[in-house]
């Protein structure tokens, strides 16, 4: 079966064009994710390529053949650069306008512009590297990437790989034999325009599915965030913090529970106003952060309080940990030294099983007796506190 052309160059125009104006719009309304802007332009240049280049034949060669495919090749250019700003990385405009300005300066060379093999072989290549590129961006990125990128790795890759077969196989078709449907090539020029037409409907598709699935991760990282201090909420403490002591309890691996409560705090926003009272909460969140591990869990739960679990952590791995928090918000520089200080209650799986409610529990009657003990201290649950005079 045989393929119309002139239908063929008419509906492949219109769906670039629509599948540009759509990506766009998808764009506009939700900004932050550039993606779809670089993608819409590359359809709609890809369609304005396509114009230009049916040109040829008609008075119009040297627009059809510089023009149409600089435009092309500006498009696949796009389309790598939509893939590199999903990965997490800034455009490239030296890349963007490599493959047209050597377009432009080999179309400057008689025997390349007279030569229609040449042409057909050299766009191709070029039109593959970008499409290598491409596919080198969801590699580099494939650690970062939260999202489901093989639908469209696998699209780049078998549309890299049609073009790097043209480019071995293709000697090129003169326009006015494919618009008449004469010539040996026709059979190739027709599968180009139908692959290139399935690709823009397929990373389209494929482009806006990741965009969409990003958008809900990142609100559900909102959910589980506290917006004050970036820590975790109580939401994602109960919800993170019962998955790790399933985990621990599986393994048979100590968890310990720190109950962490920030003293006079009340009088801190009264005194010197809820500013600094937001600033100490933040720093007591940052200071705790860089002294706990990527695999255990913290979290703003209360007001001033909060909490962590540690995970593999026996009891006097715990007591240290903890009396390193409570020293480093000691030491603090927001106020004169020794202003801010944190009670710490601490209880450990041996002690209260892997049940959260109870840890919580028995790490609250802890910190209970620290602050009836003068607060800024570090209290085992069932043990006499830790005096920070003899730490």
């Amino acid at each position: 079966m045989q393929l119309h052309i002139p239908t063929m160059l008419v509906v492949s125009v219109f769906v670039f064009t629509l599948m540009g104006l759509l990506a766009l719009h998808a764009w506009l309304r939700e900004t932050r994710e550039r993606p779809l802007a670089y993608l819409g332009c590359m359809m709609l240049l890809a369609a304005l390529g396509m114009v230009l280049v049916s040109l040829r034949g008609y008075g119009f060669d040297a627009v059809a053949v510089v023009v149409g495919n600089v435009v092309l090749l500006l498009s696949a250019a796009m389309n790598w650069t939509a893939m590199r700003v999903f990965t997490g990385r800034s455009p490239s405009t030296p890349g963007i306008l490599a493959g047209a300005s050597l377009w432009l300066g080999l179309c400057l060379v008689p025997g390349f512009y007279q030569t229609l093999p040449l042409r057909v072989t050299t766009y191709s290549i070029l039109a593959a590297c970008y499409g290598l590129l491409t596919i080198m961006e969801f590699v580099r990125g494939r650690k970062t990437l939260e999202v489901a990128y093989w639908p469209a790795l696998i699209l780049t890759v078998l549309h890299t790989f049609f073009y790097g077969v043209r480019s071995m196989t293709d000697q090129g078709l003169p326009l006015d034999q494919a618009l008449r449907g004469a010539g040996s090539g026709v059979g190739f020029f027709s599968v180009m325009l139908f692959e290139s037409m399935l690709y823009v409907i397929g990373i389209g598709y494929v482009t806006l599915a990741m965009v969409k699935e990003r958008a809900e991760l990142r609100f559900k990282a909102a959910a589980l965030c506290d917006a004050l201090t970036g820590a975790g909420n109580r939401r994602a403490f109960r919800q993170h913090g019962e998955q790790l002591l399933k985990d621990c309890a599986q393994r048979d691996q100590p968890v310990a529970l720190l109950l962490c409560d920030l003293d006079h705090f009340k009088r801190l926003n009264d005194t010197f106003g809820h500013h600094l009272g937001d600033q100490a909460l933040i720093a007591f969140a940052h200071i705790t952060q860089t002294c706990l591990r990527k695999q255990d869990v913290f979290a703003r739960i209360g007001g001033e309080e909060f909490a962590c679990v540690l995970q593999d952590t026996d009891l006097p791995q715990a007591v240290l940990v903890a009396e390193r928090i409570r020293q480093a918000f000691a030491e603090l520089t927001l106020l004169e030294p020794g202003s801010l200080s944190v009670s710490i209650g601490v209880v450990t799986s041996a002690e209260a099983g892997y049940d959260l409610v109870r840890l919580l529990s028995q790490a609250d009657l802890a910190l209970y007796v620290a602050k009836g003990k003068g607060r800024n201290r570090v209290q085992v649950a069932g043990l006499e506190a830790v005096d920070p005079l003899l730490a």
